[in-house]
């Protein structure tokens, strides 16, 4: 019982220093703090989720007690929380004939997109208590980010209305167009990371032969047919909604995108199994993913999409498809 604990305490101050530098705001404090959930997830994973939850309180009570309150809030409902629940699903088992049957992996993706919108909306109603609030903070930041990019250096910032926009293009659009998008992408981002930290932890605690499920193999991972029904509503809720409904409807719509393009990644290592220029294939797809990241994933969602509807893996393999 010691043991877990401790590796807890140990995780938590970890994962609160990663998320800290963000403050520094340069590209490397970034990157790790993109991996802040990392801790968290090799804790509850190798020493089960107590230890992760152990993690999530050493975390916040540290960045609550060296910076503000609201700095470890912020941490567990952003950070902390969702880690720890992700890592809790995905050793969740059930008695079969031939052993556990472990929680789907698909299914802690479905999780990770409705947490993204979650905290997405917990994110936006932080910022302000209202929608109109919302907009007004998030259109302020905006133009002062323009402004202060455009400004050559050592000089004044210009006006918002002298940025150079192309002919046609007002500030107000341009800033209200970022706005709606700040969401969807938000969420979809989250998702991304959560993924990549859950796969980062699985790998590296099986590599201590700590995990006690098998990792299943990319090519395995299948979102929940239900999930396609709640990515139409939400789409159609995303574009006819308005305010903070409009707002969480579109942060699901961008996560689902995100979770649907990871299982077209997932087909398609499913698809090239066996080919000569896998490799090359998968190695070029990643490529792509990496330098074109907003324009390729709905691409692979679309193909994650289709997989679902059709069951491609499943006529690839041979046999017929059945309900997930």
């Amino acid at each position: 019982m010691a043991i877990p604990f401790l590796v807890g305490i140990g995780a938590g101050i970890v994962s609160a220093l990663l998320f800290a530098v963000v403050i520094s705001g340069s590209v490397l404090a970034l990157l790790l703090s993109y991996i802040a959930p990392l801790p968290i997830l090799v804790a509850a994973l190798g020493w089960n989720h107590r230890a992760g939850l152990v993690a999530v309180a050493t975390g916040a009570a540290s960045l609550a007690v060296i910076f503000a309150p609201m700095s470890g809030l912020a941490y567990a409902i952003g950070i902390g929380l969702p880690a720890w629940w992700l890592g809790y699903l995905t050793l969740l088992a059930r008695p079969g004939e031939n052993g556990p049957l472990w929680y789907p992996i698909g299914r802690v993706l479905a999780w990770a997109a409705g947490i993204a919108a979650g905290v997405t909306f917990a994110g936006a109603w932080g910022i302000g208590g209202s929608y109109a609030d919302f907009e007004a903070t998030m259109g302020r930041a905006i133009r002062a980010f323009l402004t202060m990019e455009s400004a050559p250096g050592g000089q004044p910032a210009p006006s918002p209305d002298a940025l150079g926009l192309p002919s046609g293009i007002a500030v107000d659009d341009l800033v209200d167009a970022i706005i709606t998008a700040v969401p969807p992408l938000a969420a979809a981002s989250f998702v991304l990371m959560l993924a990549l930290n859950l796969w980062l932890a699985a790998k590296t605690v099986s590599i201590s032969q700590r995990l006690p499920r098998p990792w299943p193999a990319i090519a395995d991972t299948a979102m929940p047919r239900s999930m396609l029904p709640a990515f139409v509503v939400a789409a159609v809720l995303a574009v006819v909604g308005s305010g903070f409904i409009g707002l969480i409807a579109a942060a699901l719509a961008g996560s689902l995108i995100c979770a649907y393009a990871l299982q077209g990644l997932a087909t398609l290592h499913a698809l090239t199994r066996g080919k000569p220029g896998r490799p090359f294939i998968l190695g070029l797809t990643y490529a792509i993913l990496v330098i074109f990241l907003v324009w390729i994933l709905p691409v692979l969602a679309l193909f994650g999409i289709i997989d679902t509807l059709m069951g491609l893996r499943a006529r690839r393999a041979g046999i017929a498809g059945s309900p997930r």
